[in-house]
């Protein structure tokens, strides 16, 4: 029984049912937790962080010795040479966009090697082509795609075919908004290696967002030249307010650096404001929470799985990234799963969210996200564009308690709306 919330018994019942069916998972969730808390740990003892690493600096911010160490604790648990950690990363497709501008030249071709990109990336590259507004198509860098095969594994055949004239290699480790199989770090690693053979100097970059601390390697240490990420998804444990990082071989994070602030000063400038002390919280929290988020997906999986909806990973694949898919058949179903989603949320539970457009995407998008820190994807999230297969791409959880609590109340506001129904033998349907 609920004291705290309205939820039907039946309900109940089913989702301590398919919490006591995630326990294996669970325990593995926590093991590998554990190994990157402690990976984490070592990091800021070899690099020293000091109570003064956590001030900040204003005007240029020379000699930031909180931002400069904050880099060398990234590098070292992410397995990169170096890495530019920054609060002045507006988001993760911004830090992705440095980076690309970063080591691509004019004449220079990208192929991505899982397929379209990220919706948000589309006008960077130019591939939803508006002349003149800057994207890497305006100067001259050529962009191709390897499609994923039709079971979402690589084209390891096609790779080495088109990588042999690339410059970057891009790896989305993500789904984004697909129904196609997050990539393991061991694939990445396969793929790289794949481009590098038919090239080896070609340089493999990884959008790492939502990947970060899932598993115990990161694709650094699998032969990826640079990884990219957004600090209010996992990275930032949930504390960090804002930013983002680019980690891997030291001189092409140089080549980002100067893309960033100008060549020439590169690392070197930048003040970190008052934002250090939360951002070295934030990666300290970060596998303990990553741990949250991914009890939260896999309970979710389950549960709506048992509700008879299509889930993307399956409620028993081993988990690549933090996101879970569910597929919810229509818009009303999707409306009323995010709606359902934010009254579960700490802020701003009250709110009603509604399809919009969402700069940087082609179709209206909901998006559920009643969190401390606007858009985090590593709090309790749930959103989607409005267009098939309405799939809700659920991703985040702070402590496993209040994730599970708002994936009930989501199932909660379905069967409330009549959505999905109990059946005689008390078992729910989808309607």
């Amino acid at each position: 029984m609920n004291e705290f919330f309205q939820v039907d018994k039946k309900l109940e019942a089913l989702a301590q049912k398919a919490e006591s069916l995630c326990k294996e998972q669970f325990e593995e969730i926590e093991q590998t937790a554990y190994f990157n808390g402690q990976k984490v740990l070592k990091a800021f003892i070899d690099n020293r962080v000091s109570e003064p690493c956590l001030k900040g600096t204003t005007g240029y911010g020379y000699g930031d010795i909180g931002r400069d160490t904050l880099d060398k604790v990234f590098a070292q648990a992410f397995g990169g040479e170096d890495a530019i950690v920054r609060h002045t990363f507006v988001n993760g497709t911004h830090a992705l966009s440095t980076a690309l501008f970063g080591v691509l030249r004019t004449g220079d071709k990208l192929l991505s090697l899982t397929g379209k990109p990220y919706d948000t990336l589309e006008e960077v590259i130019g591939i939803r082509y508006i002349k003149g507004n800057g994207s890497l198509k305006d100067y001259g860098v050529e962009y191709c795609q390897v499609d994923l095969l039709k079971n979402g594994e690589p084209d390891f055949q096609e790779i080495e075919n088109q990588a042999k004239d690339a410059k970057v290699a891009y790896i989305q480790r993500s789904r984004g908004y697909s129904l196609r199989p997050s990539l393991t770090v061991e694939t990445i690693g396969e793929m790289a290696a794949a481009a590098k053979k038919a090239n080896p100097d070609i340089i493999v970059m990884v959008d790492n967002c939502y990947g970060e601390f899932v598993e115990r390697k990161e694709p650094l240490q699998v032969g990826a030249d640079l990884i990219i990420g957004s600090l209010i998804k996992n990275p930032g444990g949930a504390i960090a307010s804002t930013g983002g990082y680019i980690s891997g071989r030291a001189d092409l994070v140089e080549k980002c650096a100067d893309r960033l602030t100008c060549v020439g000063m590169g690392k070197e400038v930048g003040c970190s404001l008052n934002q250090n002390r939360e951002m070295f919280i934030g990666f300290f929290m970060a596998p303990e929470i990553v741990k949250n988020a991914l009890k939260t997906s896999v309970f979710a999986c389950r549960l709506f799985s048992m509700l008879g909806f299509e889930t993307f990973p399956l409620p028993e694949e081993k988990r690549t990234d933090i996101i879970a898919s569910i597929c919810l058949l229509n818009e009303e179903n999707l409306t009323a799963f995010c709606q359902g989603i934010q009254k579960g949320s700490p802020v701003d539970s009250f709110v009603l969210p509604e399809a919009w457009d969402m700069p940087g995407y082609d179709s209206k998008v909901i998006m559920a996200a009643g969190a401390f820190t606007m858009g985090a994807s590593i709090e309790l999230s749930a959103d989607a564009p409005i267009r098939e297969p309405f799939a809700a791409w659920l991703q985040g959880g702070i402590t496993y308690p209040s994730g599970k609590t708002g994936v009930i109340l989501a199932a909660q506001e379905m069967l409330r709306r009549g959505l999905i129904t109990k059946s005689p033998n008390q078992r729910f349907a989808p309607i």
